[in-house]
């Protein structure tokens, strides 16, 4: 795939990377959701108010999602991709950390559709799904967006339809290059994309409303499904998005088709996820949840993807295009990057010293604020380089790693205070379906978690 990430190179050289968790028992399984330890009263901020499975360890991971993302900017604002061979290359191959958040996304959307099919419950409510999303990712888009369009310099000729075209999240399907500061923002696109596609796609996957109710949950269908997902990411990458092209303006490779792998893999966790909680298809299961109980190994095996993804299999570091083969290699490893890393937080042994430390309620905090992280750093790094007297490519990674960072964790913490939170109050506003309305069926398997996810998205 064209490295989106580096798509393009401005007039304040922006680039564009983004952004921005084996016993077949229900018990271990919820046991292991369950690990977090308890937050100091009034210390934190709450998160969002909860009501299924807290997967604690997830909110770290998002975090580590958001620190790839904005280390590789700084890396490549500093030069330290070409001036440091192949460390630099992996330097850029961090933007994985979109692969994280997409595969993040894929678990924790898909996980309370599968859940409540598996347990004959209603699903979620389309209007309150898509105005939870809303609430979750407008609020502080259109805030960074704003102050991006008024106050980064690149920005200034942008005419009144491409601003609105921004604030509208329509960039990528009118032209390749995004404003400055919000060349990152190709991704966040993306995942808006898949959600407002995930409702048809649950359909897709899990049958009409009557046909979840009689038949349940149905793990080869979705299974076929989630393959058929990543057959369309290798079609567009070798073909579909050439094919696109030239009827287009905008930028076919940072559109949901190229990502569909990275969300399948997310929902095939799901799956898992929910089989083992009700102790079947341990076929399918038990592989993962010994995967997920061997974190020192994923990481190993990330680690080495992410090498191999260095190298020129999976393409070039900077602006020039890959091959098809490139980009469909590229996108293969980061999935699979993406799926061992997320697969130790889904399920991670809770009495393991890994559990215990992505549970840390400072750990956890990282990832509250790690969608304020991702959505303000590259402003930000725009302006640390108009207040410092550093130069673009010249070097000075370190001090400018550490000053975007220190930059990014408070306006992060800020936007959570006062953007953040406040929108997420509004959830209300549109009602949520009760799980045992009238008629609804009640649960035929163990007791296990309501419909509605327990971690909150970026």
């Amino acid at each position: 795939m064209s490295t989106p990430s580096h798509a393009r190179l401005e007039a304040g050289a922006d680039s564009g990377t983004d952004s921005g968790t084996a016993s077949g028992t229900a018990t271990g399984a919820r046991s292991a959701t369950a690990a977090a330890p308890a937050l100091p009263q009034g210390s934190l901020v709450p998160p969002p108010a909860r009501n299924g499975p807290d997967f604690a360890a997830l909110d770290a991971l998002r975090a580590v999602g958001a620190l790839c993302v904005l280390t590789t900017h700084v890396a490549f604002w500093s030069g330290d991709y070409t001036g440091n061979g192949f460390w630099g290359t992996l330097l850029a191959r961090l933007d994985v950390g979109v692969a994280l958040f997409f595969v993040l996304s894929g678990f924790l959307l898909a996980r309370p559709w599968l859940a409540a099919t598996a347990d004959r419950r209603p699903t979620p409510a389309t209007p309150d799904y898509l105005w939870k999303r809303f609430l979750r990712i407008a609020p502080l888009y259109v805030v960074t967006a704003a102050l991006a369009l008024a106050f980064v310099r690149s920005n200034a000729d942008l005419s009144w339809g491409d601003r609105i075209a921004t604030l509208l999240m329509l960039d990528t399907f009118r032209s390749p290059l995004l404003p400055g500061g919000l060349t990152h923002m190709w991704s966040l696109a993306v995942e808006v994309t898949f959600y407002l596609a995930l409702p048809a796609l649950m359909v897709a996957l899990l049958g009409r409303r009557r046909v979840r109710a009689a038949r349940g949950l149905r793990p080869a269908r979705v299974l076929v499904g989630i393959a058929a997902l990543v057959v369309v990411t290798a079609w567009w990458h070798l073909d579909g998005a050439a094919r696109v092209s030239p009827h287009t303006d905008g930028a076919p490779l940072q559109w949901l088709p190229a990502y569909l792998s990275w969300f399948a893999l997310g929902l095939l966790l799901a799956l898992a996820h929910v089989l083992h909680e009700r102790g079947a298809w341990e076929r399918l299961t038990a592989p993962l949840v010994a995967l997920g109980r061997q974190p020192g190994s994923c990481w190993a095996l990330a680690a080495g993807l992410l090498l191999v993804a260095a190298t020129p299999v999976a393409g070039p570091s900077m602006l020039d295009a890959p091959t098809p083969g490139q980009s469909l290699t590229k996108s293969l490893l980061y999935a699979v990057v993406g799926l061992l890393v997320v697969v130790t937080g889904v399920f991670a042994d809770p009495t393991s010293r890994y559990a215990r430390v992505l549970s840390h309620p400072s750990a956890r905090r990282l990832g509250w604020i790690s969608f304020g992280i991702f959505c303000l750093h590259l402003p930000l790094l725009h302006l640390v380089m108009w207040a410092t007297p550093w130069e673009l490519f010249e070097g000075h990674g370190v001090p400018l790693w550490l000053l975007t960072l220190a930059l990014s964790l408070v306006a992060a913490e800020v936007s959570y205070r006062l953007v953040e939170r406040p929108a997420m109050r509004l959830r209300g506003l549109v009602g949520s379906r009760s799980a045992s309305r009238p008629g609804s069926r009640t649960p035929s398997g163990p007791a296990t978690s309501s419909p509605t996810s327990g971690t909150s998205i970026r």
